[in-house]
Parts: structure tokens; C-alpha cells; sequence
């Protein structure tokens, strides 16, 4: 999510607002701040927003749900409204870090279609909304390949040794692991976390790196032939890059829905929840989207026919019904977190990446 063009345009706008200024300034503006990933919103939906509520914005950015945490977990620096993951939004609601939403100040959550909402991570949708949501799978050089791969496999082909990349990320990575080895991604069993933890070690020399977020560009870059990566990220840099591919594996992947929701000891809130009700119109949800090329989780955008055609009929976007079948959120596992971390604080080390 790392576009160069917006993170300048979003680098122009923390310039131009101090962090943590209140409406008190020369033109009497609010600043609401945000806390999401980079190149995740199109820019000209900032600008919009900024025009018609009299308001500027300030965006700060992180690489990954487990940095929003650690962040927030030390008390509110002064953000309204952050974009935690799916599983994220459910640890950060049990350790009293989000404000519930007053619902009735966003109406636009209607436009939203019924499979994104409700969650088993957030009942009732008491403390978020659903933003965008896609899936995790490998980005690929189609030169280098010389074929479509559709395999969590092939990232154990010795043929791409020292071209692979994986998430530096231990609950996304072993997920993946865990989906090809045919377990649960949510194990909480200590030997399959184990076994993952092992089938990565056994294939480290083939290993070029572990990213925090940045696979679409090494790819696009010629650093890796294969990566472990976020759809629309690898979409992003298709655009300009026509050897490039993206591909659900056939095993099965897991499914994101990264949220919407208002930090505790936000001082802006009735300005957040007008910012989330804003980002939930169709035609805002629509411009995100085809933005960013993740799915749209805003029906109304979808059967108003403002998502992207060539988006909306690429299965790799929005996967077929029995794709859909075999993919899985992730979730809070409670105290088997510290097998996971065990394990891969012995993947970095005997991996040495």
C-alpha cells in the first residue's frame, strides 16, 4: 500500500497540519486525525471530505494492525478514527482501547451488504464498520514463471530460491503455512504451529526476505518472482506492470476486513463518526475502491454499478462462491498468541532475513 504519488499528496497534508491541533486556528478548523495504512483511501476523498466540513485532516500511517495496537495500547496520542483489522478490532475492544459507536449518527451503514457486518469479531457492530476487505495470496512475475501458479506450493519451489518473499507478519504468515499444510489458521495447537513454524525453516534458503507491506514493489522492482501479499496491493502495481499477477491459492487463503473505528479518549468523535458515515456513501466507497482495487463491502456502491467493471468481474477481487468457501478470518487465539510469537521469533532467527 505504498503508492509514491500518495504518500506525497498524504505527506503535504501532515505538513500543512500540526499534529494534535484542535479547531482553535487562524480559520477556525477542526483537524481530524487519522491512523490508517498508506495509500489506502484515494486522496481526492480526503480533499472532499476537507471541503465540505470545513476541516483538515491528518493522516498518519502504519505497516501492520500488530503496530496500530502497540501504539494505541499506550494510551491515545490524539487519533479519531483508525483502521484496525478484522481480529484486531475484537482484542482492542476487550482491553476497553475503542468508543462505541453511536449508530444513529451513521446512517450510511445500511448502504453495507449483510456478509460484512456482524461479525463473530464485532457482534452488533458495537465499536466498527467495515472499510474494505480482500484477500491474502501470492503476487507473481508471469515472465518468470512462464504460467499461472495457483498454489500455496510454490512458494517451496527451489526453481524461485532466493526470489520468495513472505509477510513479516507471524499471524498472516502462518496462516498461509498452516492453510497448506491442512490445518486450521486459527490453531491454537502448539505441534501444528510447530510444523509451520519448521516447513518455513526447511525452506529458508529460499527466502529473500520477509516484508512489512512492501512485496508489491519488490516484486515490480525484480527483487522477488513470488510474494505473499495483500490483492490489491499486487493490483496497485499491475496497473503499470503487465508481467504481474496476483492468485488466491487453491488451498485456500485467509479473507481481511479491515474497519472503521474511534480510538478511547478521542476528542473528535461526533467529527469521526461524520468522517465514517461520509466514507460509507456509495460513491465515496466506490472511489476508495477502485482506488485501492480491494473489495467493496458497500452494496449499494456495487448494484448502483459504481465499483470498477473489470474490478467486479476479476474473481481474484471478488472471488466465486465456492472460492469464498475456503477462505477464513483470522481471530484472536487468547494466550496460544505466545505460541505463535514463540515461533516465529525462531523462524527470524534461523532464517536469518
Amino acid at each position: 500500500m505504498k503508492r509514491l504519488l500518495t504518500l506525497l499528496f498524504l505527506f503535504m497534508i501532515s505538513a500543512l497540519v500540526p499534529f494534535g491541533c484542535s479547531s482553535q486556528g487562524a480559520n477556525q478548523q477542526q483537524v481530524l486525525s487519522i491512523y490508517n495504512y498508506a495509500s489506502y483511501i484515494a486522496p481526492d476523498a480526503i480533499a472532499q471530505f476537507e471541503k465540505e466540513n470545513n476541516v483538515k485532516i491528518q493522516y498518519d500511517t502504519f505497516e501492520n494492525s500488530d503496530a496500530l495496537y502497540a501504539k494505541l495500547k499506550q494510551g491515545n496520542p490524539g487519533y479519531d478514527v483508525i483502521f484496525p483489522a478484522d481480529y484486531m478490532v475484537k482484542i482492542m475492544a476487550k482491553e476497553n482501547l475503542l468508543e462505541p459507536l453511536n449508530i444513529n449518527n451513521i446512517p450510511n451503514h445500511k448502504n453495507l451488504d449483510d456478509k460484512y457486518i456482524n461479525q463473530t469479531f464485532d457482534p452488533g457492530n458495537k465499536y466498527s464498520l467495515p472499510y474494505q476487505w480482500g484477500t491474502m495470496g501470492i503476487g507473481y512475475n508471469l515472465k518468470v514463471t512462464k504460467g499461472e501458479i495457483n498454489s500455496w506450493a510454490s512458494m517451496f519451489d527451489s526453481k524461485y530460491a532466493g526470489k520468495i518473499a513472505w509477510q513479516d507478519d507471524a499471524r498472516y504468515t502462518f496462516a498461509g503455512l498452516l492453510i497448506y499444510l491442512g490445518f486450521d489458521p486459527n490453531t491454537t495447537n502448539p505441534e501444528e504451529i510447530n510444523k509451520a513454524r519448521d516447513l518455513l525453516l526447511k525452506n529458508k534458503n529460499l527466502i529473500a526476505a520477509f516484508v512489512p507491506d512492501t512485496g508489491q514493489t519488490m516484486l515490480d522492482q525484480g527483487e522477488v518472482n513470488l510474494t505473499m501479499e495483500w490483492s490489491g496491493d499486487i493490483f496497485q502495481v499491475m496497473k503499470e506492470n503487465p508481467n504481474l499477477r496476483y492468485a488466491i491459492p487453491k488451498e485456500g487463503t485467509i479473507i481481511f476486513s479491515d474497519n472503521m473505528a474511534i480510538p478511547k479518549g478521542a476528542v473528535r468523535k461526533e467529527l469521526a463518526e461524520k468522517f465514517i458515515n461520509f466514507i460509507l456513501q456509495p460513491e465515496v466507497g466506490a472511489k476508495i475502491s477502485n482506488f485501492t482495487h480491494f473489495g467493496s463491502p458497500n452494496k449499494v456502491a456495487i448494484d448502483k454499478g459504481l465499483i470498477d467493471p473489470q474490478d467486479l468481474k476479476n474473481p481474484q477481487i471478488y472471488p466465486k462462491p465456492e472460492v469464498f468457501a475456503k477462505m477464513k478470518f483470522l481471530e484472536d487465539v487468547g494466550k496460544a498468541t505466545a505460541l505463535y510469537d514463540r515461533a516465529w521469533t525462531e523462524v527470524k532467527a534461523g532464517a536469518g532475513k
